[in-house]
C-alpha cells in the first residue's frame, strides 16, 4: 500500500514540477523585460535556469540529503532523455537542419562537458573545486555568447508585465523544490522496496520526470514548426544541467558514485560524440539517425536492468 502511495506521490509530483517550471518561466521573462533585459540574457540566464529548475532541485536536494547516486543519476539520465528520446522525436516529425554555430560553439562544448565528467568522475567523486570548473566553463560561454552577441532560439512568452508574476515566481520556485523533496523521497521508497539502485531511479523515473519542462517545450515547438528551437533548447538545457547545476551541487557537497554507476558517465560521453558526428554529417539529423538515437537512449536504460 505504501508503495502504491509513493508512485503517486511520484505521478503527482512530475505533473507538479512540471507546471512549476512553466510558471517560472513565464514570469520570470515578463519580470525580466520589464527591467529592460534583453532577450539574450533573458534566454541564457533567467529562461534557462528557470528550465532546468526542476533537475537544479532535484540534485541539489539529493546532493544535501547523501542521495548522490539520485543526484548524479538524474542528471546524466536527463541528458540522455532529452538528446535521445526527446530529440529523436523531433527528428522524426521532420528532419533537423544543424548550423555551423550550433555544431562548433554548442555542440564541442556540450561533448567536452561529458568528457570533464568522465575525467572528474575518475575516482568516484566530483569535488568541490572540480564542480567550481564546471560552473566556470559555464559562465565563460554565456560571456562568449553575449560578446558574440548571437540571437537566442528561445520563445519567450509575449505580454505585459503585471504586479502579480513577482508572486507567481516565488509560487512557481517554491513548487519546484517542494516536489522534488517528495518525487526524491518516494523514489527512494520505491528503489528499496524493488531492490533497485537509487542510481536506477535516478536516471530513469526522476530523470524523465524532471525533464517535462524540455518535453513540453519541443512538443510546442514541433506544433508551431519550429523543429530548430528544440535542437538548440535541448543541447543548452544538457549544458546548464552537466556544467551549471552538477558545479553548483558539488559546491555545495561533494558527490560521490559507485565503481558500476560510472559506466553511466562513460556512456553518457559516447552517446554525445555520436551526436556530434550525426549534427556533422550532411549539416543534419536525418529520421534514420532519429531512430538511432532513441535506440541508444533505450539501451541506455536496458543496460541499467542487465547490469
Amino acid at each position: 500500500m505504501e508503495i502504491f502511495i509513493d508512485i503517486i506521490i511520484i505521478a503527482v509530483c512530475i505533473a507538479a514540477l512540471w507546471f512549476g517550471a512553466v510558471w517560472v518561466v513565464g514570469s520570470a521573462s515578463l519580470i525580466a523585460r520589464r527591467f529592460g533585459l534583453s532577450e539574450l540574457v533573458i534566454g541564457l540566464t533567467i529562461v534557462a535556469i528557470a528550465t532546468s529548475a526542476p533537475e537544479f532541485a532535484v540534485t541539489v536536494y539529493a546532493a544535501f540529503t547523501g542521495k548522490a547516486a539520485i543526484s548524479v543519476g538524474n542528471i546524466v539520465g536527463s541528458d540522455i532523455f532529452n538528446l535521445g528520446i526527446i530529440l529523436g522525436i523531433v527528428a522524426l516529425h521532420s528532419i533537423l537542419f544543424i548550423s555551423k554555430t550550433l555544431f562548433y560553439r554548442d555542440g564541442f562544448l556540450l561533448f567536452a562537458a561529458g568528457i570533464l565528467l568522465v575525467i572528474f568522475f575518475r575516482d568516484l567523486k566530483l569535488d568541490w573545486w572540480e564542480g567550481l570548473i564546471l560552473f566556470s566553463t559555464l559562465v565563460l560561454y554565456i560571456y562568449i555568447l553575449i560578446r558574440q552577441k548571437y540571437p537566442v532560439e528561445e520563445e519567450l512568452p509575449e505580454g505585459t508585465f503585471r504586479w502579480y508574476h513577482i508572486p507567481e515566481l516565488i509560487v512557481g520556485a517554491a513548487v519546484i523544490v517542494t516536489a522534488a523533496h517528495f518525487l526524491v523521497s518516494s523514489a527512494s521508497d520505491i528503489a528499496r522496496f524493488a531492490g533497485l539502485s537509487e542510481w536506477f531511479i535516478g536516471i530513469t523515473i526522476v530523470a524523465a520526470g524532471t525533464s517535462a519542462p524540455e518535453l513540453a517545450t519541443s512538443v510546442a515547438a514541433i506544433v508551431k514548426g519550429k523543429h530548430g528551437i528544440s535542437v538548440g533548447n535541448l543541447i543548452g538545457s544538457d549544458l546548464f544541467n552537466m556544467l551549471g547545476v552538477l558545479g553548483v551541487a558539488s559546491m555545495l557537497r561533494p558527490l560521490r558514485i559507485q565503481t558500476s554507476e560510472y559506466t553511466g558517465n562513460i556512456i553518457l560521453a559516447v552517446s554525445l560524440g555520436i551526436l556530434l558526428i550525426m549534427m556533422r554529417t550532411g549539416w543534419k539529423i536525418t529520421k534514420t539517425e532519429a531512430v538511432l538515437l532513441i535506440c541508444i537512449a533505450l539501451f541506455r536504460w536496458s543496460f541499467e536492468f542487465i547490469f
